[in-house]
């Protein structure tokens, strides 16, 4: 594993981020059309990132991967997972929603990478075949666990950039998640990267400092980590796993008033 500076001890803070708004373009987007009829998107997408790390949340099929997606396409990083050697060239590949998407930078950075979990295969196999492997920990990605080969990539290729990630604890056990939150750490608090997203995992949206978008609503909206659903959900379940299961696992032959 790559060392890393030793950080003083100091209060979590977060910094100024390299990518500092998003904004839809009017002339590009269609409402009518998917993905910009998503409700999320509906009236328009205008994003100001306050913090290095940038979490976002929402029920399947809101939009996250697809706004995660886009803004991957939009640094130059490959929609299928991977950074700038796998970009599609011109302006004209990219997605419509990438198309209708204007990112504010202070300063521009080129380096960094896009994580999606379901893809992340197909980037070992092509890792495996053109790149040093002493650059990914010495081992073949594929001959690690899933999770092993995660956290060996967020190790060892994790430095200086933009770090868009898809569901990243897909799959990472929770006490990886708490490792994973370590390299977060390392990174974000010098201000050496930005990270962005996605996720259901309440152990990684209470990441301190972090701002959280919302994407259940009419708009994107932020919120606060005790607000979130993944937050009161987990809590309620389990304070009480025997009331949700009462419910959600009850026969047809019981009747609902049964105490």
């Amino acid at each position: 594993m790559k060392s890393r500076r030793k950080l003083a001890a100091q209060p979590r803070r977060t910094g100024a981020p390299f990518l500092h708004r998003v904004q839809s373009l009017s002339d590009r987007f269609d409402p009518t059309r998917y993905p910009f009829n998503l409700r999320a998107f509906s009236q328009g997408i205008d994003l100001a990132f306050r913090s290095t790390v940038t979490l976002f949340v929402g029920e399947n099929g809101s939009g996250k991967s697809t706004l995660l997606e886009a803004l991957a396409e939009c640094c130059g990083f490959n929609p299928e997972g991977g950074n700038r050697d796998h970009h599609r060239a011109t302006f004209a590949d990219r997605s419509e929603l990438a198309q209708a998407l204007r990112l504010s930078w202070l300063p521009k950075v080129a380096e960094g990478f896009f994580l999606r979990a379901e893809s992340f295969y197909n980037f070992a196999t092509y890792i495996e075949q053109v790149s040093d492997l002493r650059a990914y920990g010495g081992r073949s990605l594929h001959m690690q666990s899933h999770g092993e080969s995660f956290l060996s990539l967020f190790a060892n290729r994790f430095e200086q950039g933009v770090y868009i990630l898809d569901e990243p604890e897909a799959a990472l056990s929770p006490q990886r998640q708490l490792s994973f939150l370590k390299i977060i750490h390392d990174l974000a608090t010098p201000r050496h990267a930005q990270f962005l997203i996605a996720t259901h995992s309440p152990i990684l949206l209470a990441y301190p400092g972090a701002v959280i978008f919302d994407l259940d609503g009419d708009e994107i909206q932020p919120t606060s980590y005790r607000e979130t659903k993944h937050y009161l959900i987990t809590r309620d379940f389990l304070n009480s796993p025997e009331r949700f299961f009462k419910h959600l696992l009850r026969t047809v032959d019981e009747p609902e008033g049964d105490a």
